[in-house]
C-alpha cells in the first residue's frame, strides 16, 4: 500500500507529520496523516520527536498545482445555496479549507512541538484534530462529486497559510490567529451555512456539516483555547515539570490569571497578526463550548468598529 512505504522503524511522531506536509496530492495527504494518526493514537509511534534530530519544517508544504489560486478579494461570490451552481461553490471553499487544515494541523506539530517542549498531550490534541481534517476533506471531496463537480474544478484562496506564515515564528500568535479566530469564524458561520443547504432542499450536505463538520470544529477551536492558555500561564513558571505545568494551567484557566494575563494577550496577539475586523455576530454558544466567552473577541470587534 501507498502510505505503507518503507521508513525507520522508529519514526518519531514529528518525522511522520512531514510526510504529511511534503505529501502534494491532498487526497493522498488526507490518507497518510490517517494511518500516521491511527500508528500514533495507538503507541505504534513511540516517541513525539527525537531530541538529537533537528529536521527542517517546509515554509509550504507541498500541494498539487490543480487548484487555480486567487486573491481573496478576486473569488466569486459564492452565493446563498439557493442553485445546485452555489451549492458547488460552497462546499468547494469547504472542501479546499480543509485542505489547508491538514497541513496546519500537522505543522503546527512539526513546527512547535519540539521547539516549544510541549508535553505529550499537546501532540495528541492536534493528531486528533487533523485526523479530523482529514476526514473532513474526505467527506466534503466525496459530496462535490456527488454533487456533479470535483476538487479543483473552481479557483479557491490560500488565506489560511498566509496567516501561517505570518506566525510561523511563534507557537502562541499561530495557536491565537489559526484556531481562535479563523476556526471558531467558522463555528459563526456554519450554522447559517446549513441552514442554508436545508432551504435549498441538499439534506445530504446538510447533514454532513451538521453531524460532523460542526461538532469537531468545536473541538478543534478547544485544543487551541487550551494551549493558548497552557503557554500563557506556563510563562510565568518556566521552571515548572509538564505536569506541574498542565495542573497550574486547569486550575487556572477560569480565575483572575485569564483575566489579567491571558485575554489581554490575545488582543495584542490578535490586533498584531490578524488582519481586519472580528465580524459579528459571534455565535456565543459554541465558542464558549470551546472555552472562550465574550470577553475574549468582543473587545476585539468593538475596537475595529471604532477605528473605521
Amino acid at each position: 500500500m501507498e502510505e505503507r512505504e518503507m521508513r525507520p522503524h522508529q519514526e518519531s511522531l514529528v518525522e511522520a507529520a512531514l510526510r504529511v506536509l511534503n505529501t502534494a496530492d491532498p487526497f493522498k495527504k488526507a490518507r497518510v496523516g490517517d494511518s500516521v494518526a491511527s500508528r500514533w493514537l495507538n503507541g505504534a509511534i513511540p516517541e513525539p520527536y527525537h531530541s538529537s534530530r533537528d529536521l527542517t519544517v517546509p515554509d509550504r508544504p507541498a500541494r498539487l498545482s490543480t487548484v487555480k489560486l486567487v486573491a481573496p478579494s478576486l473569488m466569486p461570490k459564492l452565493g446563498k445555496a439557493g442553485s445546485l451552481q452555489s451549492r458547488i461553490a460552497i462546499v468547494h471553499s469547504l472542501t479546499h479549507t480543509e485542505s489547508w487544515a491538514i497541513d496546519l494541523s500537522w505543522d503546527i506539530i512539526a513546527r512547535f512541538g519540539k521547539q516549544e517542549a510541549m508535553p505529550r498531550e499537546f501532540f495528541t490534541d492536534f493528531v486528533k484534530v487533523a485526523q479530523d481534517e482529514g476526514r473532513h476533506f474526505t467527506l466534503l471531496a466525496a459530496r462535490l462529486e456527488e454533487l456533479g463537480s470535483y476538487y479543483g474544478a473552481l479557483p479557491a484562496h490560500d488565506g489560511l497559510w498566509d496567516s501561517a506564515t505570518a506566525t510561523s515564528q511563534d507557537l502562541l500568535s499561530r495557536l491565537a490567529v489559526e484556531h481562535c479566530v479563523h476556526e471558531a469564524r467558522g463555528l459563526d458561520v456554519l450554522p447559517t451555512t446549513i441552514l442554508r443547504f436545508r432551504n435549498g432542499g441538499d439534506d445530504a450536505t446538510a447533514d454532513l456539516l451538521e453531524s460532523v463538520v460542526y461538532p469537531e470544529e468545536i473541538t478543534h477551536c478547544t485544543a487551541g483555547v487550551k494551549w493558548f492558555k497552557y503557554l500563557s500561564q506556563r510563562s510565568r513558571n518556566p521552571a515548572s515539570s509538564d505536569k506541574k505545568e498542565q495542573e497550574v494551567c486547569a486550575a487556572e484557566s477560569g480565575s483572575r490569571a485569564e483575566e489579567n494575563e491571558v485575554i489581554p494577550k490575545f488582543h495584542a496577539i490578535v490586533r498584531a497578526y490578524f488582519r481586519g475586523p472580528l465580524k459579528p455576530p459571534f455565535n456565543e454558544a459554541a465558542r464558549k463550548a470551546a472555552g472562550f466567552g465574550p470577553e475574549w473577541y468582543e473587545p476585539l470587534a468593538v475596537r475595529e468598529a471604532n477605528t473605521q
